[in-house]
């Protein structure tokens, strides 16, 4: 019987995977590697939110930072374009009530990768000159996506909606670690952050060096190619890129021999 597949999102986005990898028959487990928590002060988000209608296009990175800012709003404002990276992002959004029968949504092409280089891309970045963009995020990221608009002459307001962290080596992690390397697995891997967490916290367990060893020989299947740049950086022998979203993560995962 074949290892089980260990997804590795956060909760909230693994539970609907998890429900589909079942559905083919395959055993799976879902294991968070990174953590979302909401912001300890709320007040500064609150406050953007609070003049949505000033702005000309919001942009949301993940479909973390859509939950946490409609965790604080009951509607969107007329005329308030978003701009979002992938299909999951879109389906957040819909889950919201928010759709783009009645908002311009910006996103990647459906071939694309769903990235942030894709969204920009995709968009008519002269049309930004003298917008008024609002990023919505975690408290850290990367700043390809402010500094893209910046250049296009956009006036750009960045707010933290969530914060995210791998989650501590409990005693229970620690075991359960542990006897997911007794064995294979397959790994799907959608964040290098959480790939580096999971490096980590192999590296805390009683005979790392062997066990590390083992995580390098086991499979991950990755959506996005700076991902596997991670990965090979990491030491990684068996990964496979699939493009990006869900139906094709499936794809992978029924295409292993």
């Amino acid at each position: 019987m074949p290892g089980p597949v260990i997804i590795t999102r956060p909760q909230a986005q693994a539970l609907p995977l998890a429900e589909r990898i079942a559905a083919l028959g395959l055993p799976v487990e879902v294991l968070p590697l990174l953590e979302i928590a909401p912001l300890p002060d709320p007040a500064p988000l609150q406050s953007v939110l609070a003049r949505l209608a000033d702005f000309d296009l919001v942009a949301f990175v993940s479909p973390n930072a859509i939950d946490a800012a409609f965790a604080h709003l009951s509607t969107w404002p007329a005329g308030v374009a978003i701009a979002v990276v992938g299909e999951g992002s879109k389906l957040a959004l819909a889950a919201h009530g928010v759709t783009d029968a009645a908002v311009r949504i910006h996103m990647p092409a459906c071939s694309d990768p769903s990235d942030t280089e894709h969204l920009l891309a995709a968009m008519d970045m002269q049309a930004l000159n003298g917008a008024r963009v609002l990023i919505i995020r975690g408290e850290s990221g990367r700043e390809l996506m402010g500094d893209a608009f910046r250049a296009a002459d956009a006036h750009v307001t960045v707010i933290a909606a969530y914060r995210r962290h791998v989650p501590p080596l409990t005693p229970a992690l620690a075991q359960r670690l542990q006897a997911l390397l007794a064995g294979s697995a397959t790994w799907v891997i959608t964040s290098s952050e959480a790939l580096r967490g999971l490096v980590g916290l192999v590296r805390q367990l009683p005979g790392a060096d062997a066990l590390v060893a083992k995580l390098q020989h086991q499979e991950l299947i990755i959506p996005h190619a700076r991902i596997a740049e991670t990965a090979t950086s990491l030491g990684f022998h068996s990964i496979t890129q699939t493009a990006s979203g869900d139906e094709r993560l499936l794809a992978a995962l029924q295409s292993r021999p």
